[in-house]
């Protein structure tokens, strides 16, 4: 048995069954919550207006702005609770005039902040679309709350003009 010498006396078990995992420090809760809306206009206009990411504060004002760095990735500066946190967002997912879905990355400064979401887009008649978010966040509770706001403040966005 050639190279078991060598690991005679190493512990190569692992972690002992049911003990507890070390303290790593407290850790945000992780909150997800999901909603829809029915938006009257078409799937192409709703989906290129969703598209338009520097816009994203006029519905959604935990943004304070948006910045472009590629085709896949922008800078948003996000506030909660009286704190300013920037991150970077990455575009995961992108199947036009159906589903987007998106998850902040590590930018080094903010890792202890996540954030994804997937926008999914249906066609409900030639003037009808329904729009299904869902956000998961550990950047406070109350996601299902911003969630039905983002709606309809989206909703809203798209009817006036």
């Amino acid at each position: 048995m050639a190279g078991t010498a060598r690991f005679q006396k190493m512990n190569t078990r692992g972690s002992i069954p049911n003990e507890p995992m070390p303290n790593k420090g407290k850790r945000p809760r992780i909150h997800t919550a999901e909603g829809s809306i029915v938006v009257n206009a078409s799937i192409a206009a709703v989906y290129q207006r969703w598209l338009a990411f520097e816009d994203c504060p006029k519905f959604i004002p935990a943004i304070k702005r948006v910045r472009k760095l590629d085709a896949n990735h922008f800078v948003a500066l996000f506030a909660f609770n009286g704190k300013e946190y920037e991150a970077t967002l990455e575009i995961m997912l992108h199947v036009p005039e159906r589903r987007l879905a998106w998850r902040t990355i590590s930018n080094g400064r903010v890792h202890d902040h996540f954030a994804a979401g997937v926008v999914s887009f249906a066609s409900l008649s030639d003037q009808g679309t329904r729009v299904t978010l869902k956000l998961t966040s550990n950047f406070g509770g109350g996601v299902s709350n911003r969630v039905d706001k983002y709606l309809r403040n989206f909703k809203r966005l798209i009817e006036e003009h």
